[in-house]
């Protein structure tokens, strides 16, 4: 069953981050897991939620997502990120 990582990213230095965005995308698809929205538009429909840039990421399973989140690849760039922005993330499974 797919799963889905929803970020919610609050980015302080877009040059930075820019970097970051480009070693993840190959990082992700290492682990056939892919952007599904990266930074778009939206919109809130209901309650005071403000997002700043949504994020959604489908990987194979909630174990797949656990399994790249605990990786060394993915903590190698963990750091750069937490440098640049602030980040809610959560998984969630999907059908």
């Amino acid at each position: 069953m797919p799963a889905y990582a929803i970020v919610d990213l609050e980015v302080f230095d877009i040059e930075q981050y820019l970097v970051y965005q480009k070693a993840m995308k190959p990082l992700l698809e290492s682990a056939d897991a892919r952007y599904l929205a990266r930074g778009g538009e939206y919109q809130v429909f209901e309650g005071n939620y403000q997002p700043h840039r949504l994020i959604l990421i489908k990987f194979p399973s909630l174990e797949a997502m656990d399994d790249f989140y605990a990786s060394e690849a993915y903590h190698s760039l963990e750091s750069q990120r937490q440098a640049c922005s602030s980040a809610r993330i959560l998984g969630v499974e999907g059908l």
